[in-house]
């Protein structure tokens, strides 16, 4: 083969190579722009997981915020713990006494419970406020009574048997008023009164 065949067969190896080259040219090219597009997707990708990353941290920084305000909250109620510890050590006292005076009374009320159910559907508040007022008036009507009209009544020789069982009556109601729990202090509280007024 001379120069002249080789070169010939050289341009046509070219020229049948170049049909591949270019295919294979095309190929690159077509590979290149989908890696470009790879790399497009892989940016996007690396934005939104920074993103991500930033969300995650904000969200930290709450969670924080929130662990801080539970701790707050925490040790708030803790002090409000104590201080109800506190105070039912100091009322512990005062109820072990209520429980004693409440266990020592309950024979008597359960005494006394039919005639306070009874008394509680017959009293009106009218009676009550009338009961009221006789009881604020009936120191000073004794001390009257006491003062005034028996040392009248005694020295009656010849009073009339009536006058002589409203006598007893009234001693009867003077007793039984002085027997309502409570008459000693108001009785108190009106000689008081009495005493500052005069």
């Amino acid at each position: 083969m001379t120069l002249m065949g080789q070169a010939r067969q050289l341009v046509e190896d070219v020229a049948g190579a170049l049909p591949r080259a270019l295919t294979l040219l095309g190929q690159a090219e077509a590979l290149i722009a989908r890696v470009d597009g790879l790399i497009d997707r892989i940016e996007q990708t690396r934005r939104s997981a920074d993103d991500v990353v930033v969300r995650v941290g904000e969200t930290i920084d709450r969670a924080d915020e929130s662990v801080e305000r539970i701790d707050r909250t925490i040790t708030s109620a803790d002090k409000l713990v104590l201080r109800a510890a506190g105070l039912v050590g100091s009322i512990e006292p005062t109820v072990n006494r209520a429980q004693h005076l409440l266990d020592s009374f309950a024979p008597s009320l359960e005494m006394l419970q039919p005639t306070l159910d009874r008394l509680a559907k017959s009293t009106s508040p009218e009676e009550v406020e009338a009961l009221v007022r006789l009881i604020d008036h009936t120191p000073e009507l004794v001390d009257r009574l006491v003062a005034d009209i028996l040392p009248i009544v005694e020295n009656m020789q010849s009073v009339a048997p009536d006058i002589h069982d409203m006598l007893d009556t009234m001693h009867e109601l003077n007793e039984m008023i002085a027997k309502i729990p409570g008459m000693g202090r108001i009785r108190q509280r009106v000689e008081d009164k009495q005493a500052s007024e005069g």
